[in-house]
């Protein structure tokens, strides 16, 4: 009997006490698997870097894009690989749509910017006011001036356009003889899109550099707000969360 309880003893000393190596790098590997999946097929993270779709976005929103709602390009996965051309389970952009894209000239960027016009239709400013198809966009002014929570610059003119298909914003015009406020007549190409940026005066888009966007180089649709900080500090910066956290953005719709 003691001798049993001896051997039974031993063994139990062999057993190990917690996880070992081995079973602590396959949860981290299956963590990185699903992370990489969520990320490329399903929501991918971005920040704000700059001002050019304000007041909708801000330099510190961090956002959620969803991959699926255009369907999937080579640009939808990591290092975009030239695995294939065009887009699979495609959805197609609508106006109003918040959208991340690559750059034209330079896929290696990335854009956000507002998608204003579809392919087929005709895109023009005519003295600060959007024109589709010959139409103006309905314009009108907020009650609201708009005042930069970073530099404190202010106030600016908000205006709120409503789109064709009922999609209203905010947008702001800080100049109203500016570069972007007059221009050609833009005839938008199959498989292409035009995209401005909400902050009319600051805003490097379809108008200028960037030009007609094609659906193969859409990443997402922008969804919501999940964490903004303003003084550009850094998410992580814990101790500036009680001065330049905006609690009111966080979780917010698009």
């Amino acid at each position: 009997m003691e001798q049993n309880q001896a051997r039974e003893t031993q063994a139990d000393k062999k057993q190990p006490k917690g996880g070992t190596f081995g079973e602590t790098v396959s949860v981290i590997i299956q963590a990185l698997i699903l992370a990489v999946f969520l990320r490329t097929f399903l929501f991918q993270p971005f920040s704000i870097p700059s001002g050019s779709m304000k007041p909708t976005l801000l330099v510190g929103d961090y956002l959620f894009v969803s991959k699926f709602s255009y369907g999937y390009s080579k640009y939808s996965l990591p290092f975009a690989p030239d695995l294939f051309d065009g887009r699979i389970w495609s959805g197609e952009p609508e106006l109003g749509d918040v959208a991340v894209f690559k750059f034209p000239p330079n896929p290696n960027i990335d854009y956000i910017k507002r998608v204003v016009g579809l392919p087929g239709d005709k895109v023009q400013m005519r003295d600060g006011i959007l024109y589709i198809n010959d139409a103006p966009v309905k314009r009108e002014r907020a009650a609201e001036n708009y005042i930069d929570d970073e530099t404190g610059r202010g106030p600016v003119p908000v205006f709120i356009e409503t789109l064709p298909n009922g999609v209203s914003y905010k947008t702001l015009d800080v100049n109203p003889r500016s570069l972007g406020d007059n221009t050609q007549v833009f005839e938008v190409p199959e498989g292409h899109y035009f995209m401005m940026g909400d902050n009319r005066d600051n805003s490097a888009d379809s108008r200028f550099e960037a030009g007609f966007v094609p659906l193969e180089n859409f990443v997402g649709r922008a969804d919501v707000i999940f964490f903004s900080i303003k003084d550009r500090s850094h998410p992580l910066a814990v101790w500036k969360w009680p001065d330049d956290l905006r609690a009111s953005r966080l979780f917010s719709g698009l």
